[in-house]
């Protein structure tokens, strides 16, 4: 029978789907924090092990991670070694120790394993099984220099150091989100390794005067998406992006733009000083610019007539740099019928010299610019490729970025097998 605590499973993705992490929690305060780790990797499809070592125990109980995880907690090492169960072949997929205390580092980097966390450190990194850290402590804790230098050697061994957010002269935990996110990158498949990946997300704005301006209601979030998931398969990822609240993805080149006129002049550069391979037009920019811009705070009393110029495709730029770059654009429309959204996305398509095309309805709360799902359809010139339904926008991508690598292993057996 499953454990009832399982029912979070897949709630926000199958991203983790398949993956087993054993979180290894270590005596700081900040294990308080590892039944909220344990929940969001289970929501995107991980199966979680909790181990603790001694110290831990005083603050959190074994019980709690029981239930957070669903599965048995191991707290000591048996007749039944525990350690190799999880940490040798046919174990985890991954060791995440979080919180790691100064002390557990400064034993991992001498190869001491006398809890069970140390034990299951030093039995994966024997199985080669990947391992992550973060070290949580006071700040006097983490500037020691032994401690940066343990921290340095367990480096160099291939362990994964995530860093803290350093708060209050505290080494802290990290948002939950970026922990995922490096769990998510450390098992992903590094299938997009040598791909230059060009990226446009986001609104712009044109400004009416000096503080108001046009604009629409995008919020980035697909494309930044599609930036996490390639610069997690091994991509060299460039965004250009709109205005945002969103969070840059790491490792990822950010280029930050707020008119369409600067989007423009940004794909420009980019694509005139490098070699691209993929193009993906994830962002929603102003096709009008307003002609005539006032000095100041027009006063709201006024009345105003507004002139509109039609701006330039960025499409049309893209092309013209490179016949050979591939371009996924998208088609945006609202509370149309399937029939017109496929027509319209297919009209668009053929008329951009686009290699594909996502077409998406706004009209939905779970579908719109805001949310964070997606319901969408892949077309290519000769018709529909593909229809994801209501998905998170992450693996929407994922599922688009496997297409395009789909078609770019056979452009490469075609070109290489000429007929």
């Amino acid at each position: 029978m499953t454990h009832p605590s399982k029912d979070i499973m897949f709630t926000k993705s199958r991203l983790l789907e398949g993956k087993k992490i054993a979180l290894c929690v270590c005596g700081s305060v900040a294990a308080i924090k590892a039944p909220d780790l344990a929940r969001e990797l289970m929501r995107n499809g991980a199966e979680v092990f909790a181990i603790m070592s001694p110290s831990s125990q005083k603050l959190i109980s074994p019980s709690l991670l029981e239930w957070a995880t669903g599965n048995p907690v191991i707290t000591e090492l048996t007749g039944k070694i525990e350690h190799v169960q999880l940490g040798g072949k046919g174990g985890v997929d991954l060791v995440l120790i979080a919180p790691a205390t100064a002390n557990t580092i400064g034993k991992m980097a001498a190869g001491i394993d006398d809890t069970p966390v140390t034990s299951l450190a030093t039995t994966a990194i024997g199985s080669g099984i990947p391992v992550m850290i973060i070290p949580v402590m006071h700040g006097s804790m983490y500037r020691h220099p032994l401690v940066s230098e343990n921290l340095k050697k367990l480096s160099s061994l291939g362990i994964k150091i995530i860093p803290p957010e350093i708060v209050e002269d505290k080494a802290k935990f990290p948002e939950i989100s970026v922990i995922v996110e490096e769990v998510l990158s450390a098992l992903s498949r590094k299938d997009m390794a040598g791909i230059s990946a060009l990226v446009t997300t986001g609104p712009t704005r044109s400004y009416m005067d000096s503080i108001r301006f046009l604009t629409n209601s995008s919020s980035g979030k697909m494309g930044y998406a599609f930036a996490y998931e390639a610069s997690a398969r091994g991509a060299r990822v460039t965004l250009i992006s709109g205005p945002t609240n969103l969070a840059t993805p790491k490792g990822v080149n950010i280029a930050p733009v707020e008119t369409t006129e600067e989007m423009l002049e940004a794909v420009d550069n980019a694509l005139s000083k490098e070699k691209y391979d993929l193009f993906i037009m994830a962002a929603a920019p102003l096709d009008f610019t307003i002609v005539e811009k006032f000095d100041g705070k027009v006063p709201s009393t006024s009345e105003l007539k507004l002139t509109l110029r039609p701006l330039p495709k960025i499409v049309d730029i893209a092309r013209k740099k490179s016949k050979e770059l591939f371009i996924i654009g998208f088609k945006a429309e609202y509370n149309l019928t399937r029939e017109e959204l496929l027509s319209r996305a297919m009209g668009r398509l053929l008329e951009s010299g686009m290699d594909l095309i996502v077409a998406n309805d706004l009209s939905s709360p779970l579908t719109g610019f805001k949310a964070d799902t997606d319901e969408v359809y892949i077309l290519d010139k000769n018709g529909l490729v593909d229809h994801i339904p209501l998905s998170p926008k992450r693996e929407v991508a994922r599922r688009v970025i496997d297409l395009y690598l789909k078609r770019r292993g056979s452009n490469a057996v075609t070109s290489s097998h000429p007929s």
